[in-house]
């Protein structure tokens, strides 16, 4: 069956950073745009980045400049470099897998804490 697994998460001071890891199984990874998405209590859940199959990348505004998502065909893994940790940046990160316009996700990760104090 088809799984998408997050690591890489954790507690983390303002400032600092994590580099978030999804290592996918039982899809055909590199035909898929892989998406960085988040949600906060409350909140929608919504995108950070994605990257298609041939390298092309689209991030969220606020998010640009701090963050790089990256991949790994070869090893079915899309990462997510955050930097400058800010107090508004915590939340579940999940990762997803589906086509790179629109907004259709065919599979979700189950999410991984990030949590952002001093």
């Amino acid at each position: 069956q088809v799984q998408l697994v997050e690591s890489g998460g954790g507690l983390v001071q303002p400032g600092g950073s994590l580099r978030l890891s999804c290592a996918a199984s039982g899809i055909i990874f590199d035909i898929y745009t892989m998406g960085w998405y988040r949600q906060a209590p409350g909140k929608q859940r919504e995108l950070v980045a994605k990257i298609s199959s041939g390298g092309s990348t689209n991030y969220a505004d606020s998010k640009k400049g701090h963050f790089t998502i990256s991949r790994d065909n070869a090893k079915n893994t899309v990462y997510l470099q955050m930097n400058s940790l800010k107090p508004e940046d915590p939340a579940v990160y999940y990762c997803g897998a589906g086509p790179w316009a629109g907004t259709r996700i065919d599979y979700w990760g189950q999410g991984t804490q990030v949590t952002v104090s001093s």
